[in-house]
């Protein structure tokens, strides 16, 4: 393992640098926050009412999920218009009142960006619906014609990333006609972006949110927009859907019942597929042609004060090839899914943030680490099964249950290595109460599609977007405040829009801020002292006390010294240091480091 100082030199101790080079930012997934108005929705006004409590937690800047039109067919990555706030969710002066309360609190907005596909309800589906073949409104979109006798059969064999096939067949006067691409839902068809019009809608989005001030971008799907010439069959997939004529997909009737159809998984479909942006071979992500897009974004950006950026979802491999989204010409940031993956094991860590500071130094950009967002199993979780380095996707209450206590003690170890790396660190909302996965919920109140296409196969993605419990004695958990008055008596709040379990009275908000060892203090504990440090413009050195093999992870980064231990029995601490933080408040006691924790220490002078 290589000892010598990681990451970007020209970083080290320069605070001058733009802001989200070492940023800590806190992703709001906008329905499950905060409920403003008591219609179980969270919505724009119930963020503004909780950025004091973001800003006590020591954050610099949020990220919000889509809060823009769109008929939810995935919680809002079905745009259906750009440049409107979803009346769920309020109004666009909803909008940039809370972006000035957030700013008049010296926090920073990232906004979502979606642009590899829109919704079926937005205005041009709709028009290339109703148009002919080889129209400019079709061409805005990937229409191709069928295979076999009358076109019965898609255009290649490509599948979903959702399940299911990735082409639907609309319907033309009445008979079977051209199928569209959706990488995503039925109901999130590709955009063609060889479309010069295309191109140009997207500057102008982007445009119409700088305007309003906002100081970013996270770009969804950022290596899917481009896809290979000729959109050839893939041999990653030909087991999937050749000679089966039952994966087709009824012709598309833009219906939202479709919904709530169960698609059965194609013969071969493994029950926890691994994501295509995996294979290198694929032609549908990670092609070349994406980084024109945004080196013209990026001088889109340029025109604009105020170090805007933008941040990459591109769950691509190897690092080396991650990084060129970040190259100096095109985005800012990009999220580091390797760190992630690696789950609770020392050397996977390690190796992780080796090849992730390696493959950004090489093209003079920060890391950016995180652990949980809105399309995993919280991390608690995910380290509480038998096996802490899985990734499911999602669980049920069939599945193996993880160990909430040890999933906890693990997340919070893993909470301070990641924190104690030089770079930018995301945090998804309900992490810092150390929030698990809701690992119960029935069937009947799944909403994901990725659970419908799949059979049930997939449990989805619900279970990490539960509502936030702020208040355990109350209807909800506080989510939502009063709907209004009724005849001068205050109209109790819906239920929220998922169901919460019992268990979140545990980890609500006026629970945890009244306690000195809640997982909600040690997280503004561990901010703070992260910022007074400043180990997000610092080096990392790996410590002689480094030994992956045997269940320790150990570096320096300026001051600090980050230990921690995988093992399940307790270490030493090293003579002449200092706690500054444990994981736990009894994990560093009487001179050794529990089993599943870490600590910061400081060397005493």
């Amino acid at each position: 393992m290589n000892s010598a100082a990681r990451g970007p030199v020209e970083s080290a101790g320069d605070t001058s640098l733009p802001w989200w080079t070492s940023a800590v930012i806190y992703q709001i997934y906008p329905r499950s926050f905060a409920d403003g108005n008591g219609d179980g929705m969270g919505d724009l006004p119930g963020i503004s009412s909780r950025l004091p409590y973001l800003s006590a937690l020591g954050i610099d800047a949020i990220w919000l999920s889509p809060f823009y039109l769109s008929p939810q067919a995935d919680a809002g990555y079905d745009v259906a218009d750009y440049r409107t706030v979803d009346p769920r969710f309020g109004h666009l002066t909803d909008f940039d009142a809370m972006l000035a309360q957030a700013h008049g609190l010296g926090i920073r907005v990232i906004v979502d960006l979606v642009p590899n596909h829109t919704s079926d309800e937005h205005v041009w589906f709709q028009q290339a619906l109703t148009s002919p073949e080889g129209s400019a409104a079709r061409d805005r979109y990937l229409f191709r014609p069928g295979k076999g006798a009358n076109g019965k059969m898609p255009p290649n064999n490509w599948q979903s990333i959702f399940g299911g096939n990735a082409w639907t067949q609309v319907a033309e006067n009445g008979a079977p006609g051209q199928w569209y691409l959706h990488l995503f839902d039925t109901k999130q068809p590709d955009l063609n972006w060889d479309n010069p019009e295309v191109r140009e809608e997207m500057r102008s989005v982007l445009r119409f949110w700088l305007d309003r001030g906002v100081d970013g971008f996270r770009v969804d799907v950022a290596h899917g927009l481009v896809k290979e010439k000729g959109l050839p069959d893939w041999s990653g997939q030909a087991a999937m859907v050749e000679g089966s004529e039952a994966s087709p997909q009824a012709p598309h009737t833009a219906s939202p019942e479709a919904l709530n159809t169960v698609i059965e998984p194609p013969a071969g479909v493994p029950a926890h597929r691994p994501k295509p942006a995996m294979d290198p071979s694929s032609p549908f992500l990670d092609q070349d042609g994406v980084h024109e897009i945004y080196r013209d974004w990026n001088l889109v950006l340029k025109e604009y004060d105020g170090d805007r950026m933008m941040v990459a979802e591109a769950w691509v491999e190897p690092p080396a090839r991650l990084a060129r989204y970040v190259r100096a010409d095109e985005m800012q940031q990009a999220f580091n899914f390797d760190f992630l993956l690696a789950g609770w094991d020392a050397r996977r860590m390690a190796k992780a943030i080796d090849e992730s500071l390696d493959a950004a130094a090489g093209v003079g950009a920060p890391a950016t680490w995180v652990l949980s967002n809105h399309d995993t199993v919280r991390h608690p979780s995910r380290f509480g099964l038998g096996d802490p380095t899985t990734f499911p996707k999602g669980i049920g209450a069939d599945d193996e249950q993880p160990d909430e206590e040890i999933g906890l003690q693990r997340g919070r170890a893993a909470t301070l290595i990641m924190l104690g790396l030089p770079g930018s660190a995301y945090l998804y909302q309900g992490e810092e109460l150390g929030l698990p996965e809701h690992t119960t919920l029935e069937a009947q109140h799944r909403q994901d599609p990725t659970f419908f296409r799949t059979g049930g196969v997939e449990r989805g993605r619900d279970g990490c977007r539960a509502p936030l419990p702020w208040q355990s004695a109350a209807p909800g958990f506080g989510f939502g405040t009063s709907a209004g008055v009724d005849g001068g008596h205050p109209v109790p709040a819906q239920q929220p829009w998922l169901p919460q379990p019992a268990s979140f009275a545990d980890y609500a908000v006026d629970r945890e801020e009244s306690d000195p060892d809640s997982t909600l203090t040690f997280y503004r504990t561990a901010l703070a002292l992260r910022a007074r440090l400043n180990t997000g413009h610092g080096l990392l050195i790996w410590s002689p006390l480094n030994k992956p093999g045997d269940g320790i992870l150990a570096y320096r980064n300026g001051a600090l010294l980050v230990l921690a231990n995988f093992g399940g029995a307790p270490i030493a601490l090293p003579d002449g240091y200092a706690v500054e933080l444990a994981s736990t408040p009894t994990a560093a006691d009487r001179g050794s480091l529990a089993a599943n924790s870490s600590a910061w220490l400081v060397q005493q002078t």
